[in-house]
Formats: structure tokens, sequence, C-alpha cells
């Protein structure tokens, strides 16, 4: 027998019965019957489904419209003819007093499903379009375990789970470790009343078991429904215990004495006020298209919900009518599931191909055979990371299982390795990048690869520019991510090198896109392309730390960059460095010196480097001071307020980091100096407040050049022995050193 799968075309089981050959007819019903068989078993017994819940619909489908076509031909012994799957040997049987039948699923995700049923139910009822609308209960189609639970004299005597629909299997010792399901019934109840309802894992909980099964290297679940079976079905409750099973009511089995309820509403009311948890978002509703409403609206609320449903049930509210209705082979007449598009289904990855993200990461994406699924037709999906793959075991040519849920990106969950073709190769990340053609390296931290042609490569290329321009890098204004965006898209600019080449002609040139017969657009206006071009012509003089950082080399932040000015102190021995160099310097590791080496070793990025020196930028000399020196600034705290003569607040804060001060944002009693300029507010007031001592612009150049003597007198923090004493000092603490002899560190 061959597995055959649904994905050879786009029928569903309907369509592809009714088109196949009537001499073919007999072996199709037969594989039809050995896969719903095999998938029974790995669903209800192993609780280890190998195919979506899609693909087992279409194949059930399929054999039960074959079955409608050639009743002639149909197994008596047919799937078709029984509830669920088969019941485990190892746990006891429990002969269902009352039925546990499935019911009618409607595989038309649009209104058409609620109308189609509203339709049969009218026709049974021989009611004619002048006849009052029929009164539905909506309620939700939880994706766990059927359970039914018998209550003799108010105390919980047994649990069992649904199995074939007849003979389901005794799991009252673990539904007794569910915390949600009431032991004991107060007030009237009936002698004997069997409650049904889902035994299911909220996702939170479904994902807490899983990263402890991961922890203690167990086998991981699949998703939450087969957690909530496998975990059920144990047979050591105190497993159960620790797995955080929840249940919700839905339904009554057998009960004794008169009627318990009138209608479908009221069994779910008295259910809920004899204690058992009921979900909240059920409705009755009047007539079709309020069933469509449901259904749509409960789409709408799908993401939100703590657990996962699959559609949404229709009930006839009136249970004299339900009567009336009756069944039909193993459903009733009176109720049916309105699907929603599969989440997950079956087909083929064709490739598998390499994005590269804006800042180098290079993302495997699986390009698929077109499926439906979750509500759209899907051709792609993210593979994440190389160990991603590795962990699917996945090939081009596979076999796959593809989920999408609402709106989340469509991702490969597993492969069904037993469909694999002859002659498949592992998947190996390419070892170059696949648009710029610079060397690729693996961040063994984040699991990553990712290119290293970060200035030349066109994928990263509108982030560099934004980051080489940003206020703290080579502080460029104007030049944000708007008109990056233009200049990249319009061609002007291919590097950070190419910024400085820039011209007004250019600036304000109309664009290349505008539409034929169109009025033109000018790229910028001239004021402000002047503005742009004169902030670029400011930016070529900055500091050999801001243009480290700016290069945006991988894992080398603000005060990394600073560190390495100060340790290496020239660009040349920066290239140069290898990984034991660079790991000599301060809050530099193993993984921030590789990227480093990588970045240099990159031919691309010295490219644009020496590009970027020949278009003019550059920085003072990075001094050492010499021996015997000092430095007034090192390890002192610094608070910067008001506007300086000549310096911005970034250029006197680059001053003093350098120079191995902090700088803080706020005022304190940890605070050594406050640089005050014009209009200087609260923070002023508060350092004098607490005797703080104050230096203009002037005191603190004089202060940031290395001496060899002490300046005890500005250096040294006053004794703070009184306000009145602090008070007096407030005048002397202005104190303007003489600048030393010695050469500036910058």
């Amino acid at each position: 027998m061959t597995e055959t799968s649904l994905l050879d075309d786009d029928f569903s089981g309907e369509a592809k019965a009714k088109a196949l050959e009537p001499t073919k007819v007999p072996e199709r019903m037969r594989e039809l019957i050995a896969l719903i068989e095999k998938w029974d078993h790995e669903y209800y017994v192993l609780d280890a489904p190998s195919v979506p819940d899609a693909e087992y619909d279409r194949t059930f489908n399929e054999l039960k419209a074959l079955e409608a076509l050639y009743p002639e031909w149909k197994n008596p012994a047919s799937p078709t003819a029984r509830v669920g799957g088969a019941v485990r040997s190892d746990l006891a049987k429990v002969t269902h007093a009352v039925s546990m039948l499935s019911i009618h699923t409607e595989t038309d995700f649009s209104s058409e499903g609620a109308i189609a049923f509203d339709r049969r139910v009218r026709s049974e009822l021989g009611l004619t379009d002048d006849d009052p609308v029929i009164q539905y209960d909506c309620e939700l189609k939880f994706d766990g375990l059927a359970a039914n639970l018998r209550y003799e004299k108010g105390v919980l005597v047994q649990a069992a789970t649904r199995g074939d629909g007849q003979v389901g299997e005794d799991v009252t010792a673990n539904v007794r470790t569910v915390r949600s399901i009431p032991l004991k019934l107060d007030g009237d109840v009936p002698d004997v009343l069997e409650v049904r309802g889902e035994v299911i894992m909220h996702r939170e909980d479904f994902e807490a078991l899983n990263r402890r099964q991961a922890e203690l290297g167990q086998k991981l679940f699949v998703n939450p429904r087969n957690a909530a079976a496998g975990s059920l079905r144990q047979l050591d409750p105190t497993v159960t215990a620790k797995r955080s099973l929840r249940f919700y009511a839905y339904a009554l089995g057998e009960v004794s004495g008169g009627a318990f309820a009138h209608t479908q509403t009221e069994v779910l009311n008295r259910l809920e006020s004899l204690g058992f948890p009921v979900a909240k978002e059920h409705s009755a509703v009047m007539g079709p298209e309020a069933l469509a409403r449901f259904h749509d609206d409960i789409e709408a609320l799908r993401p939100t919900l703590p657990f996962d449903i699959d559609g949404v049930v229709y009930k006839v509210d009136d249970l004299e009518l339900q009567k009336r209705l009756g069944f039909i082979a193993r459903e009733p007449r009176w109720a049916c599931a309105h699907k929603y598009p599969p989440e997950e289904a079956l087909t083929i990855c064709e490739a598998i191909d390499i994005q590269v993200g804006r800042t180098g990461k290079l993302t495997p994406v699986a390009r698929l055979k077109p499926v439906f699924v979750g509500g759209v037709t899907v051709s792609n999906a993210t593979l994440h990371n190389e160990d991603h793959i590795a962990g699917l075991d996945l090939r081009v040519g596979d076999t796959v299982v593809v989920r999408r849920a609402g709106d989340v990106i469509p991702e490969v969950v597993r492969v069904l390795h037993e469909r694999r073709p002859e002659g498949t190769e592992p998947f190996v990340m390419p070892s170059v990048c696949p648009v710029c053609g610079s060397a690729t390296i693996r961040d063994e931290e984040e699991k990553d690869t990712r290119c290293t042609g970060g200035l030349v490569c066109p994928s990263q290329m509108k982030l560099s520019l934004v980051h080489f321009a940003s206020r703290r890098a080579m502080g460029i204004d104007g030049l944000g991510e708007k008109i990056v965006n233009l200049l990249v898209d319009e061609g002007l600019v291919k590097s950070p090198a190419d910024i400085f080449s820039l011209t007004h002609e250019v600036l304000i040139a109309p664009t290349n896109a505008t539409v034929e017969g169109a009025k033109p657009i000018k790229r910028m206006g001239p004021k402000a392309a002047s503005n742009l071009l004169a902030n670029i012509a400011k930016a070529k003089e900055t500091t050999f730390a801001r243009f480290i950082f700016a290069l945006g080399c991988r894992h080398v932040g603000e005060a990394t960059a600073l560190s390495l000015a100060q340790h290496f102190r020239t660009l040349d021995r920066l290239e140069a460095a290898d990984e034991a160099a660079l790991m000599q310097v301060d809050d530099v590791g193993e993984i921030i010196a590789q990227s480093i080496v990588a970045f240099f070793k990159e031919p691309h990025n010295r490219t644009v480097i020496e590009a970027l020196i020949a278009a003019g930028v550059m920085w003072p000399a990075v001094e050492v001071l010499t021996e015997g020196a000092t430095s007034l600034v090192a390890g002192k705290t610094f608070v910067l307020t008001g506007t300086l003569p000549t310096l911005s607040r970034d250029e006197a804060k680059d001053l003093l980091i350098a120079a191995g001060a902090k700088v803080s944002g706020s005022v304190s009693k940890k605070t050594d100096f406050v640089v005050a300029g014009t209009e200087a507010g609260s923070k002023l007031e508060k350092a004098q407040t607490l005797g703080i001592r104050i230096l203009d612009e002037e005191a603190l150049m004089a202060m940031l050049k290395p001496s060899a003597e002490s300046f005890d007198t500005v250096a040294t923090m006053p004794q703070e022995t009184d306000r009145q004493e602090a008070d007096s000092q407030r005048e002397a603490t202005q104190v303007k050193p003489q600048a030393p002899e010695q050469g500036s560190l910058f």
C-alpha cells in the first residue's frame, strides 16, 4: 500500500471522489481505509499524529464520498462507521451508557457553511421559507480530548475518554488531578449526571511543559492537543498532576430523573452554576446569518484566546427539536462543526533560498508547493536558521507540515521523513553572502549566520547608512531614514563613502521615480540640500571612537568603540589586531573579537574605509599619557548642563569619556563636577545646593589636558561640613586651572 498524498492536485475529498474512474474505486477505498486506520492509531492511541487535521479531513471526506457514490463497495468495517480510534490496551475499558458521537464538519470556511447547516435542519423539520427562523446555540470547537465525567449522588465516580464512541478508557484517577473539575457537586442534582466536555491545555502551559521536557532531554509534544491527550492517558496520575490540564464542559451524557434543562443554553448555564468551567464565548442566536456572524466574530477573537480552537459548533438550542431531528450514521442531525481554514497543511519543500536581512542575518526560506493554510495560499515558510533546519532534518524534496496561525509567518513544523525521495542532500549554509559575495560568519551565541559586508551589502545598506549618520556615530544632522531611503533608491549612494561626494545639483535634481507626464518632484529643496551638505562637511572631522562606532561592526557598541580607540589608538593597529590582541581590551570577549576580525578581514569593508579616508574623514591622533602624567578627570563623574560656547553636549561628553571620566545625566552626591553653560537650569541649582564644584568650558578644557601636577584645588571635592560652609565655598569652586603644557588627548 502506498501512502497517497493529496498534494498531487487541489481537489477537495469530494471532488476527487467524483473524478475517480469507477474501475479504480475499490482499490482507492482500500488505500484510504488503510491510511485512515494508520492515522487514527497515531492520533488516538499514540498521541503522535504524522499528518495535519486538514490532510486527515480531506482523506476521510474522500472515503465518505466514494462510499456514497458506490455503496455496493462499502466495507462494513469502514472507519466512517466509527467515531474515533481504538482504546489503549493498558487502560481499563468503560462502556458508555450514552454513545459519545462526533458531529458533522462543515469544511466550507465561508458563511455558506452556516447557511448549508441551517438549510439541512429546516429540511429535516419540514419547515418552509415562511416558517420562523430556528434558534441555535453557538459554542467553541475545542482542540483537545473529549471526556465523560459520571457523578452519582453528586460525587465523581468515573471518568472516561470518548474512545471509539461506544467504549472509552478509564481515566478517573487522572481526571481527579485536574483542578478545574469538581469532585463533588452541591445543590439539587440528579442521582446520575454525566457531564461531557473537553480536556485541553492552555498555550502557556503547553510551552512551559515543552521547556521542561527539553531541559530533561525528553521528547517534545507536537501541539497542546497531543500534550493534553498524552497527559490525560498517563498510567501514573502523578505525571498527569504536573501537566496543568483544564476542562471545559459543553454537553450531557446519561441523566436520571426529569429534565435537566430544556435548551442547550440552559444546559451550559446550569453546568456553570454547579461549578463546571464553561467557555464564556457561547451565544444563543436566531437564523443562519447570525450563525455566520458568530463564526466571523470568534475567528477575529481566536488569536487572543488562551487555548487552541479549530472552529465553532452550532447546535439546535431546543432539546425537544434535537430529539425530533435524531441522528444519521455516527452524527447528530442537530449539530455541526464549522471549521476555520486549517492552520497546518501538508506540502512539498521544493527549494531552500537565502534572504539577507537589514542587519546582515542570513535567513533560510523554504520554497513550497503552494498550499492553502491559515486562510491564504502559502508558498514560502521561514526556517529561522541552520540549527532549526538540522533539528527538522529538512532537505529539498521532503514532504513537510507547514503551519500558519492568524497573521503569524508560515513555518515548517515537522518533516515526514518516511516520504523522503532518494538522492536528497543535507542543507549547508553558504560561506559567502548571496547578495554581495562577502564572507559569512556564524554567530555561535545567537546561532545565526551573518554577512560580513556591512558597508557594501545592498541588503544592509539602508540600515548601515542610517547608523553611520546617527547622532552618536558620525553625527550627520538631516541624514535620517527618509533621506537615506531616497539616496539609496535613487542609486546616489551605494556605500558610506558616497555620502561625501554628494553635490548640491544632484540633491535638488528631480527624482527618477516621476511618472511620465507628471510634474517633476525634486529630491530636496535648495536650502535643505545646502544644510545637509554643510553637516556632511562638518562630520568629516570626528573622533576615532565615533568612526569605529559608525562602521557598524556587529556587537561593537559605543562603549566598546571607545575602548578600542583608547587601546589601539590608530586604525592600522586596530585593523591588524587578531582575536588574542582584541581580547586584551576591556569589554571585548571572544564573540566580539571574532566579529571585529571578520569585519576587517573582508576586503569590501576595507575598500570602503579607505574611500572614507580618501574623502577627507579624519580624527585627531589619540595620545598616551607619558610616564608620571596624571589625568584630572579619569574616574570622576561629570554632569553637563546648559549651552557651552564652542562645544556641543555630545562633543563635551566624547572628550570626557575619552579621558576616562564618567558622564551622568543627573546630579547627586556622587557627582564630582558639573560643567555649566548658559541657560543652565535645575541641575546647576542642585549642584550649588550640594556644594559640587562647577566648571565652565575653559576650565573643563584645561582639566582635560594631562599633567604631571595634581591640581588639588580643582580635583579635590570640598568636605560638606555644613550647608553654610558649602554656600561660602561656591564662588571658590568656580576655579579655572591653568592649562598644563602636556599635549591634549585628542
